[in-house]
């Protein structure tokens, strides 16, 4: 009887889950896994199909609604180091936030890098910006600094942003990106030029995602224990160097491997070439600053490093891959309203409107609990009067608390409001509410900077994919993309003008100068493929 207990016990009972079988989403033992119940072995089948029900219902829900920016992504577990300084002083004269404080201290990260415009299986070579998102988990709660690899952006309001990603996404009626849809916006948009410079150099690929940098783009603050703030950019340089593919190189490797990105950092990792990344800000006095020919604000702009240098802060190592990479990475969100205490906002307009949009997004994609995942919950104790919603698993109720209320104040055993350990930051504000620009827009005299200070082959390839793309828009969009360049540099729109003169808007695969038209591949595809019979 014993032997008999012991041996059901192994199948089906409480030590089941140390052996490899496969069960249910109930726990039930799964002893067919080829054949549906039917009435004979042609069928019918019956209704009464359990295993089979549940298993086809979860797999048409297997997937989560895809992002709408950032879907195709790769990620990483791994630790930052703390210098416990900022250049050569201490930290704390800045910044009261703890994972910043101590020299050696280690804080758990998880790292998703993505494109930004494409969907979640498109080739990894693709011209796009890269995300760069670290999620800290410190011992205040969660810290996200979501960013990309290029430093700045396209706009510098957020009302603009459904628009930005309109104009990159396929047309609404045939479902095929254009170049034309792109520049049609940027041409409308001035300060996009400076992001376009980069976009279409080979800035716009890199190599790889452990080879490229990251930067928060925005400005944030800092806040002292005196509730004193200085204004900071964030910037990820990776110690690996930083290495940009041309769109010829570009196109090779897609036809050989379009997760190249993935599989190398997977692969890096798993081989213990765990990738480091170096974090460094520049600080800023929290001001006008009028001696600026920009607005310190303005995400379209770089801080110039002789001004304002890279002051080092922090390593971060990536040194473990993710188990399931849905759980992990499809799963992970980032919020850029996610600050522990000694971390402010700026009054950046993007980053203001990213703040609610980020957030908003994961509540909608993965569900109004989603801070409850492994993968998003905070690696210190969570309590909130917050209940219930889609898939929530638990509540977040410390033992020893009165589980009957779920409110603030009380007197009845609730939660109370933490005490303050520093002084707020209170900055003062004085003007009319209005609808308007900024004052010093600047829009192109840092494009015109970030062209000269490429090196021959990047102007090359990027006057190349400019004309190429240009070639196939109307001729009023490449007259105002010519306008802004030259406003930028002289030599820059003469090159893009002379580019576009040599070429034709042909509907052939290739006009004069090699430009690839719309009808790229179509043709060809036609030509040089083989006919089949039937079968």
């Amino acid at each position: 009887m014993e032997n008999q207990e012991k041996q059901t016990n192994g199948q089906n009972g409480s030590n089941q889950q140390d052996k490899p079988i496969l069960t249910t989403r109930q726990g039930h033992p799964v002893t067919d896994n080829q054949n549906i119940r039917t009435v004979g072995n042609r069928g019918p089948a019956t209704m009464e199909n359990y295993q089979f029900l549940e298993k086809m219902s979860h797999f048409d829900r297997e997937r989560v609604p895809e992002r709408v920016v950032h879907a195709r992504g790769a990620g990483a577990h791994g630790v930052f180091e703390a210098y416990g300084t900022v250049g050569d002083e201490p930290i704390a004269k800045y910044t009261r936030a703890k994972l910043f404080q101590e020299k050696g201290k280690q804080t758990p990260v998880f790292v998703r890098f993505s494109t930004v415009g494409h969907g979640g299986h498109s080739p990894e070579t693709l011209r796009d910006p890269r995300g760069f998102a670290v999620k800290f988990y410190t011992e205040d709660g969660n810290w996200d600094l979501v960013g990309n690899n290029l430093k700045i952006f396209f706009i510098r309001d957020a009302l603009k942003f459904p628009d930005l990603i309109h104009s990159q996404k396929p047309d609404p009626v045939t479902n095929i990106q254009s170049g034309e849809r792109i520049f049609d916006f940027i041409a409308s948009t001035p300060e996009s030029t400076h992001m376009a410079t980069f976009l279409f150099s080979p800035w716009g690929i890199p190599a790889n995602y452990r080879q490229m940098q990251g930067s928060g783009v925005n400005t944030y603050k800092w806040v002292n224990a005196d509730g004193e703030a200085v204004l900071v950019k964030y910037h990820w340089e990776p110690l690996q160097g930083i290495r940009n593919l041309t769109q010829a190189e570009a196109q090779d490797i897609q036809g050989k491997n379009f997760n190249h990105a993935t599989q190398d950092l997977f692969e890096a990792i798993k081989e213990g070439n765990y990738p480091q990344w170096e974090l460094l800000v520049q600080i800023m006095s929290d001001d006008e600053h009028p001696e600026l020919d920009f607005d310190p604000l303005d995400d379209t702009k770089l801080w110039p490093r002789e001004q304002f240098p890279w002051l080092p802060v922090g390593k971060m190592t990536l040194n473990r891959n993710p188990e399931n990479y849905f759980a992990e990475v499809e799963q992970a969100a980032f919020g850029t309203g996610v600050l522990v205490d000694g971390l402010d906002f700026s009054d950046d307009k993007m980053l203001q409107g990213r703040t609610f949009s980020y957030s908003d997004t994961q509540r909608y994609r993965v569900g109004a609990n989603y801070l409850q995942l492994p993968i998003n919950a905070p690696k210190t104790h969570v309590a909130t009067n917050q209940r219930d919603g889609q898939m929530a698993y638990r509540q977040d109720i410390l033992p020893g608390t009165n589980p009957h209320i779920n409110y603030e104040p009380s007197i009845l055993g609730g939660y109370k409001e933490a005490p303050k350990v520093a002084k707020d930051h209170t900055p003062r504000y004085e003007a009319n509410l209005v609808r308007q620009k900024i004052d010093r827009t600047n829009d192109f005299k840092q494009a015109g900077e970030t062209y000269r200070n490429f090196e021959d082959w990047e102007r090359d390839d990027l006057i190349t994919n400019l004309v190429n793309t240009l070639a196939t828009c109307d001729k009023r969009i490449q007259d105002k993309m010519i306008e802004h360049f030259t406003l930028a540099d002289e030599d820059y729109g003469r090159r893009v003008a002379e580019g576009l003169k040599n070429t034709t808007k042909s509907m052939d695969d290739k006009g004069p100068n090699g430009a690839i038209s719309p009808k790229a591949g179509v043709e060809e595809a036609k030509e040089v493929s083989h006919p089949a019979k039937p079968y």
